[in-house]
């Protein structure tokens, strides 16, 4: 009886430091208000399939939030000092992206979480190539992860039989949305963090990425790729002062014309004839996003 007594004992106190150790997210100390500052906080989580040929996930939580970044540049720099915000997660360690497949369709759960993990290894090599194209204009960008979190992005594509037993699960090992939403909002609002621009945080503070995540090259790469899957011309980078314009959809556009020879990462997928092209919904965007008179 003891031993059993000792033993629950252990349990419950490994269960207490892990839990607030790593799964609860204490409130981050000196963050600012909101009054007086412009940020942009992207990010979103998928999965499942579509009737399209193209990556679903990696169009939801990469190309997305790339192409409403884009078009709120212009605003963001008028507005500077301002920031942008990219959720990211933790699993961007297991990422490696495959520009060779970087758009094809997932089938089946192994490949949804590959997938995944690429999207938010996207989401890390996004912050860093766009913190570089936007030096010295007042407009910085972080990655953040909330951490693992309770919510409806958790338990909505579980079967319905299951989730019953995954709740009370979740509630034990998950943050609440209010702990996730800590690093975001460090990052949105602490002052004296711009020197860290294109960094990643976890748990309010900036941390050591792998390899992966720090090769510039592979960061230009995917730039390239993300505007030709999100519709954008050629000559559209961060840096020009130029409100983003769609490419004319029957123009066919080149990656590999802008990079050095000898790169090891190779062309992306699909060609523009084989991946849906939105430039069209960038384009009534922007209508819809210009001021009235």
């Amino acid at each position: 009886m003891e031993a059993l007594l000792l033993g629950a004992g252990l349990l419950l106190g490994a269960y207490v430091l892990v839990y607030y150790n790593l799964v609860k997210a204490p409130p981050c100390g000196g963050i600012a208000s909101l009054r007086g500052r412009t940020a942009v906080v992207t990010g979103i989580s998928s999965c499942g399939g579509t009737r399209e040929p193209f990556n679903l996930l990696l169009r939801v939580n990469h190309i997305g939030p790339f192409l409403l970044t884009h078009l709120l540049l212009p605003r963001l720099k008028t507005c500077a000092p301002s920031r942008v915000v990219v959720v990211s997660s933790a699993a961007h360690q297991r990422g490696r992206l495959d520009f060779t497949r970087l758009d094809r369709p997932v089938v089946g759960w192994r490949q949804e979480l590959r997938a995944y993990a690429d999207s938010k290894l996207a989401n890390v090599l996004f912050a860093r190539e766009l913190a570089t194209q936007l030096e010295g204009t007042g407009v910085t960008c972080f990655a953040a992860h909330p951490g693992p979190v309770n919510s409806e992005l958790f338990l909505r594509h579980i079967p319905g039989w299951l989730r019953p037993l995954l709740r009370p699960l979740a509630w034990l090992v998950l943050r609440a949305p209010g702990g996730g939403a800590q690093t975001p909002l460090y990052c949105a609002l602490q002052e004296g963090i711009e020197p860290l621009s294109g960094r990643y945080f976890a748990n309010c503070h900036v941390e050591e990425v792998p390899p992966a995540a720090r090769d510039d090259r592979a960061a230009r790469r995917l730039w390239e790729a993300s505007k030709n899957l999100a519709g954008l011309g050629p000559g559209e980078d961060a840096s020009s002062d130029e409100d983003p314009q769609p490419k004319d959809p029957g123009t066919p556009s080149s990656l590999s014309s802008s990079h050095p020879e000898g790169s090891t990462v190779s062309e992306p997928y699909p060609s523009p004839q084989s991946s849906p092209d939105l430039s069209k919904v960038t384009h009534r965007i922007l209508v819809k996003a210009e001021p009235e008179p």
